[in-house]
């Protein structure tokens, strides 16, 4: 219902209508009128939007909550509508579907892994006459044949390190000078070792014993040295004990040596001839020395021996001596006989510079098959032109030498 303030013209105009009662027909043109009036008056809510400012904000009253009987209240807010897309902008273009997840059998995770073999192979090159290492050669000067096919050669360096060294040592009571020459012999080698090396020593009899593990400290393998007393057993069991000397050592990484002070007779082994040359064989980064026992005692027996027994005995002796020699040169060794104690220096600094000094050549074989083979290796000295490399000393003298290195190799198998 419609409210008019008491002061509203309109109001006044129909107070003094109702007055004029002695004037009803004045009266109802005067209720006409103001029936029109009131469709054109303004309301009081759109008078109330029309004036001033309201005050600042600092003065407003907070707004009282509403009662609680009453109605729901309404948003009354403004209503933002979007603007329309120019009609000029391009259509996105439509999203690729996703590519579907491509899952392994039983959710396993596979890998894709490319082996490119490479071959090291320690080489020395020694002077036959004085034992020296020779120095100096490039990577021309070499040439590898694996199974007859030459290789590239990717790069040639010379290591000097430290050595891990295994003394095995022949300690039976079969003969007191064979005792004798192996406890010369390994004072000799003790002697050469420097601060920084590591040396086990093992003896053998009918079994192999260990007397100390790997160690720097001289004191401890000198102590194991003087230990050596009395024997026990005469057996001889050289196959066993080589391997497993050879076993223990390929559970230690980077190269490895074995001097092997013995007589090279085996009396009682377990393996045959042929089952440890294929263990020396397949043995890898392990270098063997021998140094042999008795020769001065077998030339001087041998020489006032006649008949069918001398016969035999040398050629246990020869037979002894050439075990130790295929057993050192199969790994890339030196082999001795020394018949005097003199030459044990001699024998001991070839083998010092033949540890300590090498060539690491190293190249990737034609024949990349992971098949597990066994891939035999020459090398050879070479000049610019191909021919064998001639050498000379200071007065132009031809001078003999020897290339130690392996005899080949086993290739990976292939990866399961």
């Amino acid at each position: 219902m419609m409210t008019i303030h008491p002061h509203h013209p309109a109001r006044l105009l129909l107070r003094a209508l109702r007055t004029a009662s002695v004037f009803p027909s004045v009266f109802r043109a005067a209720s006409v009128f103001f029936a029109a009036c009131t469709l054109f008056l303004p309301q009081p809510g759109a008078q109330a939007q029309t004036q001033t400012t309201p005050p600042p904000a600092q003065q407003q009253k907070p707004a009282q909550p509403p009662p609680d009987d009453a109605g729901p209240a309404t948003d009354n807010g403004s209503i933002v509508l979007k603007k329309k897309k120019e009609a000029d902008e391009p259509t996105p273009p439509p999203v690729a579907p996703v590519a579907p997840k491509v899952k392994n059998p039983n959710n396993d995770t596979y890998s894709l892994r490319v082996d490119v073999p490479i071959v090291n192979i320690d080489a020395n090159v020694i002077l036959d006459k004085t034992h020296q290492f020779v120095p100096g050669l490039k990577a021309n000067n070499f040439l590898i044949l694996e199974d007859g096919v030459p290789q590239t050669i990717t790069s040639v360096r010379v290591a000097q390190t430290p050595i891990t060294a295994v003394m095995l040592l022949e300690f039976a009571a079969n003969s007191y000078y064979l005792i004798n020459d192996m406890q010369n012999a390994s004072y000799y080698f003790f002697r050469s070792l420097r601060p920084e090396d590591y040396v086990a020593v093992m003896t053998y009899d009918l079994r192999t014993h260990i007397l100390t593990d790997f160690t720097n400290n001289k004191d401890t393998v000198a102590q194991a040295l003087q230990s050596l007393i009395i024997p026990t057993f005469s057996d001889t069991n050289l196959f066993d004990a080589l391997y497993e000397t050879l076993d223990r050592c390929s559970r230690i990484e980077g190269r490895k040596y074995i001097i092997l002070i013995s007589s090279g007779r085996d009396t009682f082994s377990k393996l045959t001839l042929d089952k440890i040359l294929a263990k020396v064989k397949s043995s890898t980064n392990t270098t063997i020395f021998t140094i042999g026992t008795g020769a001065l005692i077998h030339e001087i027996s041998d020489s006032g021996r006649g008949g069918m027994g001398g016969a035999i005995s040398n050629l246990n002796y020869l037979q002894a001596q050439n075990q130790l020699n295929t057993f050192a040169a199969m790994t890339g060794g030196l082999s001795f006989n020394p018949m005097f104690q003199g030459a044990l220096p001699d024998v001991f600094a070839a083998i010092n510079d033949s540890i300590r000094n090498q060539y690491v050549l190293t190249y990737r074989p034609t024949n990349n098959k992971n098949d597990g083979s066994y891939r035999k290796v020459k090398v050879l000295l070479v000049d610019n032109e191909g021919h064998p490399l001639r050498m000379q000393d200071e007065k132009g003298k031809p001078q003999k030498y020897s290339i130690i290195a392996r005899d080949g190799y086993n290739a990976k198998l292939p990866v399961e």
